[in-house]
């Protein structure tokens, strides 16, 4: 079992700045097929944005996802939790948050991405989350 998330994280998210138009968002998820990427204002760790804020927060609402930013959609009140953590410390941030990602921070800098699947594969591989998180991507 892994003792820190450092052994369990995603490591180098895909980070876009605030400014940043959200289709780009959109674009990158597909690219890296992934979904959420986590957002900067400059340096500063500032939000997450998920696929599921681009429809419910973006399309959902009508607008126009290249004239919208990422910063105008994402999440800002963020839970982090520190790369040498232990793992039942990302566990208990998600279930205080209600959230399914974390961002993983090493001093102020985002190093890394944990899910609730990362979580469930290191807790219990035979589990059902455990198994349709660790399968291939449906692409």
């Amino acid at each position: 079992m892994p003792s820190t998330l450092r052994d369990l994280m995603t490591p180098s998210p895909t980070t876009l700045q605030a400014s940043d138009p959200a289709v780009d968002a959109a674009r990158a998820m597909r690219q890296h097929d992934i979904g959420d990427v986590v957002v900067l204002d400059g340096n500063r760790l500032c939000g997450i944005v998920t696929d599921r804020d681009l429809v419910v927060r973006g399309v959902a609402e009508g607008r126009d996802l290249t004239a919208t930013t990422v910063g105008d959609l994402c999440s800002r009140d963020l839970a982090t939790v520190d790369v040498d953590s232990a793992p039942e410390e990302a566990v208990q941030a998600m279930r205080a948050q209600s959230v399914r990602r974390l961002p993983v921070v090493e001093g102020a800098r985002p190093v890394g991405i944990v899910s609730l699947g990362d979580l469930a594969v290191d807790r219990d591989s035979r589990s059902a989350l455990a198994d349709i998180s660790s399968a291939p991507a449906n692409t």
